[in-house]
């Protein structure tokens, strides 16, 4: 099925107001998107900081696709930003069971139909003190493992200077830049026919965290941490903002903010 005049157009709008913008705001480089899978795909980028779902956008739109983004509930039911959310097609989510059934049964939909489905795997900004990848969700490896789709890891750095985990203020000065690769997909394919249990659908996660991880690791130049951070063993809310763990607070993380 062919994307609608309507949604195109919307895209279309909404590209000539952020593409220039973002422009004016920071330099952005982009490597790797030229291998992109042709079809459906899903791709999993990291998150560090709230602006991260336009900077991985734009380069997709770019490069003539229409993401889609897993949205949760409560942006739709924004003023404005609803609207826009649904007029672009994204996919509404709640982190209840039959909700979250029918937002993978939606994000299949564009995925059969050739499109880009982006899922935050970790399920919101991370809660590693260092800013790498902590332990992901299930969903993005049960929609692959589902579809068949492949699963792309999206990876940047840069945005967290630009606007801090949780900050509400841009640092606009000096001029930053952020820089977003397109890697090779996951190997999942072991996993494919195989039953979708609690420990496969945990191990095509565990890969899916990896292999973001090793990514961001090259566009860093750092070495990864040895273990991936898991917030509930720090103390910390799975998801929401919360109040960080000691270990955190001591990395310079304002504590105390609440979503």
């Amino acid at each position: 099925m062919a994307e609608s005049i309507k949604t195109r157009a919307v895209f279309g709008a909404l590209a000539a107001i952020v593409r220039p913008s973002m422009a004016a705001l920071m330099s952005q480089k982009w490597t790797g998107f030229e291998t992109l899978p042709k079809d459906g795909f899903i791709a999993c980028p990291n998150h560090t900081s709230e602006i991260d779902p336009l900077v991985v956008a734009l380069p997709l739109y770019v490069k003539g696709y229409l993401p889609r983004f897993l949205a949760k509930d409560s942006l739709f039911r924004v003023p404005g930003l609803g609207q826009i959310l649904r007029a672009t097609g994204q996919i509404p989510v709640e982190r209840t069971g039959l909700s979250a059934n029918r937002s993978l049964k939606a994000a299949r939909n564009v995925l059969d139909n050739g499109g880009a489905i982006l899922i935050y795997t970790e399920g919101t900004l991370t809660r590693d003190p260092d800013l790498w990848p902590m332990r992901g969700k299930t969903g993005a490896a049960r929609l692959a493992l589902q579809t068949g789709a492949p699963v792309v890891p999206i990876v940047h750095w840069g945005t967290n200077d630009f606007l801090p985990r949780y900050s509400k203020k841009f640092n606009l000065f000096p001029r930053k830049t952020v820089r977003v690769h397109a890697g090779e997909p996951v190997d999942l394919s072991d996993l494919r026919d195989r039953p979708r249990t609690k420990e496969i659908l945990e191990e095509a996660t565990a890969r899916i965290t990896r292999s973001l991880t090793m990514e961001l690791a090259k566009l860093r130049g750092e070495e990864p941490p040895a273990v991936v951070w898991d917030p509930e063993q720090h103390g910390q809310a799975a998801v929401g903002r919360g109040s960080f763990d000691r270990e955190t607070r001591e990395a310079g993380t304002p504590t105390g903010v609440q979503q």
